[in-house]
């Protein structure tokens, strides 16, 4: 049976939302001969007047290979907007378009959003967008090796100059929750040191470990940095871009030398155009999300779990926050091939 779909992307900007509007369209289109109706800016495209426009496959073609959003795409949020809750808008403008399922491309704020939408009747399907990969429920996030891929291209450049230079060289990488981007990074390209939220860092064990390297006649360090990276001793995190400064201010003076360099990726991370993981993880993910929608199957999140996609209801993924396992496989792999987790002694 033909529907009438809508889709949308909400959030800040990964690598692969082209390749998922696209999906939905071209799914839509061919396999079950229904419309799809694009959604500007977030759920703020849907407030009172609604906007929307058609989309046909003619229309997303060659956006598989294209950074960005045909879109748009923004945080606000209809229960919270300068104006109070407008959330009721949203519900009149779905039904007032005749749309029968909403398709949502973004992040934990985009599925708390949709989730409550839900409960007030509204038709919705979540696709989990982030290069942060920090959404439970699928085992990865589309635009994630992307980012990877870049934070690894990174530390690679920064080897080089690291051993020309004979200095410790700090990347900051993004990961306020969880760090999947600098351990995964971090092993690909051979650092030293990886800190992340998960396990708060012993300062001291950073500078028991340059050291050793230089009586070794290593006089290069790499150290990977989450943006929510903190030390054992400290309370807050820091903010973005001042992670890695702070662990190199605290390491610098205990080494009594201030020759090392920090570099902060910050929003190169979320641009640029997927790699082929990441394209073909949005498309699965747009092909599974209309497969849903034509099956009545909302309320739902579409996750990469086993060999394929699956549906995960989004009450079981509110709340909650994809955390790297400090006692897991890729910790234990990192920690086998000598880099330091900045573990306390003992630990």
């Amino acid at each position: 049976m033909a529907m009438k779909l809508a889709v949308l992307t909400v959030g800040g900007d990964a690598p692969g939302l082209n390749a998922a509007i696209r999906a939905v369209v071209r799914a839509a289109a061919y396999r079950y001969g229904s419309d799809v109706v694009g959604i500007p800016s977030g759920f703020e495209g849907l407030l009172r007047p609604p906007q929307f426009w058609s989309l046909a496959p003619g229309d997303v073609r060659g956006l598989v290979r294209r950074g960005g959003t045909l879109l748009g795409c923004n945080h606000s949020d209809p229960f919270a907007t300068p104006a109070g809750d407008r959330s009721e808008e949203v519900v009149e403008s779905v039904r007032w378009l005749g749309i029968d399922g909403v398709i949502c491309i973004g992040g934990m704020g985009t599925i708390s959003i949709a989730a409550r939408l839900s409960a007030r009747g509204v038709p919705v399907l979540c696709i989990p967008k982030t290069v942060e990969n920090d959404v439970p429920g699928t085992k990865v996030t589309f635009g994630h090796t992307t980012a990877v891929e870049l934070a690894t291209a990174a530390i690679d450049n920064l080897q080089t100059t690291g051993e020309t230079e004979h200095r410790v060289m700090y990347l900051e990488v993004l990961g306020r929750e969880a760090g999947w981007i600098a351990l995964h990074a971090g092993i690909a390209g051979g650092a030293d040191v990886i800190l992340i939220p998960e396990i708060p860092y012993a300062p001291e064990r950073v500078v028991e470990l340059i050291r050793e390297r230089r009586r070794k006649r290593k006089p290069s360090t790499i150290v990977v940095v989450a943006e929510g990276a903190r030390a054992r001793d400290e309370e807050q995190r820091w903010p973005a871009g001042r992670a890695a400064e702070r662990v190199r201010q605290r390491v610098s003076e205990d080494l009594g030398e201030h020759e090392a360099l920090v570099t902060v990726l910050g929003h190169l991370q979320r641009g640029g155009d997927p790699n082929p993981q990441d394209r073909v993880l949005a498309t699965r993910f747009g092909a599974a999300a209309v497969r849903a929608a034509h099956e009545g199957r909302f309320g739902n999140l579409v996750a990469l779990r086993g060999s394929g996609p699956k549906l995960v209801p989004l009450e079981r993924v509110v709340g909650r926050v994809r955390r790297v396992d400090p006692e897991g496989d890729r910790v234990w792999t990192a920690v086998s091939m000598g880099i330091s987790l900045g573990r306390p002694r003992g630990h």
